[in-house]
């Protein structure tokens, strides 16, 4: 059984740059839609489609090189995890790399970056940190 779904899609991506994977297949959840959306929009990813598949829903990303192909992301971190949940206010949200990277924070408005979330004065669950 597995405790964290998000860790657990975070290391798969993790794990595919590192192989030098075209594409990851991820279970999907609506949570992890909104991550991987996140991730295609601040260009980290290239793209991510929902494969309809029974029982569950699976997330296929594809996954982003640079020129030399080296990945995008270099770096994934899970912060909140299901033992220790991190919470912070707009403005203690952390600032990745000083603002070269991203968290993803879960607001009371919806899954958002911490730049968007400082913007809109919103605090909430540091899922994540990306760079």
């Amino acid at each position: 059984m597995m405790t964290d779904p998000i860790s657990d899609m975070l290391m798969r991506i993790k794990n595919a740059l590192m192989a030098r994977h075209k594409t990851v297949v991820v279970p999907g959840s609506k949570l992890k839609l909104e991550i991987a959306r996140i991730l295609k929009d601040e260009g980290y990813i290239e793209d991510y489609r929902v494969v309809e598949e029974k029982p569950q829903i699976k997330i296929e990303i594809v996954l982003k090189y640079d020129e030399k192909k080296r990945p995008v992301i270099a770096g994934i971190k899970r912060v909140s995890k299901p033992g220790r949940r991190i919470y912070r206010g707009y403005k203690e949200l952390p600032r990745v790399l000083d603002g070269m990277g991203i968290a993803i924070i879960s607001t009371s408005q919806g899954i958002m970056t911490d730049h968007e979330a400082r913007k809109r004065r919103l605090g909430g669950e540091v899922i994540c940190e990306i760079w």
